[in-house]
């Protein structure tokens, strides 16, 4: 009993010595929250200039898995997987869907910098329908391989078109025969510059109808089973049938001249454009898509102006270019850029090309978009 007041007077003193302690813990100011900083990802370039003799071309196989972002993903991982090594330095995607086409080219600038990889040339198109279900992206890449591969260097075929006018009174859009005659007229243009079917490297089919598509790509394929094949439908509502095949193939034996132009026979030559562009040049410059805003001429010479300091950064010109991909969005802009184009190309050495009308562009007030493959100065 005589310990009890000890006691008490312990017990009062330890909690005389926590009362304190346990003020000053709840006296000290929240921990400040760690705000998450994004690392800005890096933006694509403009051009890049690469080895001619070492350049690959490959399609990424389509799929209906996910929405636009995973189906991007996936396209490139397959891409990296057909490379085999070899590094992407251009990539076109051709993108069908309402997916927000901008998300492409973030992507693209995600997966290349987490591998380290240097970044391509991106050029992003909007199609109108992509030969499967429920796919909204077709990757083109274009990349440079260990050791070379066209040790002669590369043709540049120009898209060879069938075309014919709608009937109103037989709707249907089969469009088989027109992918025949395209092909055709591209095996008529290799043969005028000594080439064959099996030297050919790539194939773009741009279709206004894919009704029957089965059919047009065999067509296709059969004619040139050793090439990577694209074969998009360009717009959803089409004002005439068009199947037009662009190439690249690989030369058996080096041209003349670094670069040279070629009008083959058996083929109607035009000033403006030329059917087969041959390059032995040491490089080649590969830009990104140059879009025009608004419709006036003013804008599609400031578009072709802009393109110009592009390839004057990379160390070309325009007087340069020897293969054109014009993606204008009516046929108001079409006869514009016809118009206004050989201010800045070279009218004696007109490029091989490629130009009909599309569904859409990144930018909601894009008219047309153009991006090239030229030459050094």
């Amino acid at each position: 009993m005589r310990l009890r007041p000890v006691l008490i007077l312990a017990v009062a003193a330890a909690l005389a010595f926590q009362e304190p302690a346990a003020a000053q813990r709840k006296k000290k100011p929240p921990k400040e929250e760690i705000t998450q900083t994004l690392e800005v990802l890096p933006d694509p370039p403009s051009a890049v200039t690469a080895d001619t003799s070492r350049l690959v071309f490959h399609v990424s196989p389509l799929s209906s898995k996910g929405l636009l972002s995973q189906q991007v993903r996936d396209g490139i991982k397959a891409l990296w997987r057909l490379n085999r090594g070899a590094h992407i330095v251009r990539l076109r995607a051709w993108v069908a869907g309402t997916g927000d086409m901008r998300r492409v080219s973030s992507i693209v600038s995600e997966m290349f910098a987490d591998k380290k990889q240097p970044l391509p040339v991106i050029n992003v198109i909007q199609v109108g329908l992509l030969p499967m279900d429920g796919a909204q992206v077709m990757l083109e890449a274009i990349s440079v391989a260990r050791k070379p591969q066209n040790p002669h260097g590369l043709a540049f075929v120009s898209g060879q078109a069938g075309s014919a006018p709608i009937d109103p009174a037989n709707p249907s859009m089969k469009v088989a025969h027109l992918a025949k005659k395209g092909a055709a007229d591209l095996k008529t243009a290799l043969a005028g510059v000594q080439l064959e079917a099996k030297d050919v490297l790539r194939v773009t089919c741009l279709s206004t109808s894919l009704e029957d598509y089965n059919e047009a790509r065999s067509a296709v394929a059969q004619e040139f089973p050793q090439a990577a094949l694209a074969f998009v439908q360009s717009v959803r509502a089409p004002t005439s049938h068009v199947v037009e095949c662009e190439a690249v193939a690989r030369l058996k034996a080096a041209p003349a001249q670094p670069v040279q132009f070629v009008q083959p026979p058996g083929l109607t030559a035009s000033k403006n454009f030329t059917h087969v562009v041959l390059v032995n040049a040491p490089k080649l410059i590969l830009t990104t898509t140059q879009l025009c805003f608004r419709a006036q001429d003013a804008d599609v010479r400031l578009a072709f102006q802009r393109l110009q300091g592009m390839l004057e950064a990379a160390g070309s010109s325009t007087k340069h270019v020897l293969f054109s991909s014009v993606y204008p969005l009516t046929e108001a802009m079409t006869a514009k850029v016809r118009a206004i184009r050989f201010e800045f190309y070279d009218p004696s050495r007109p490029p091989a090309s490629t130009l009909l009308l599309f569904e859409g562009l990144p930018s909601l007030d894009a008219s047309f978009g153009v991006d090239v493959v030229a030459v050094p100065k």
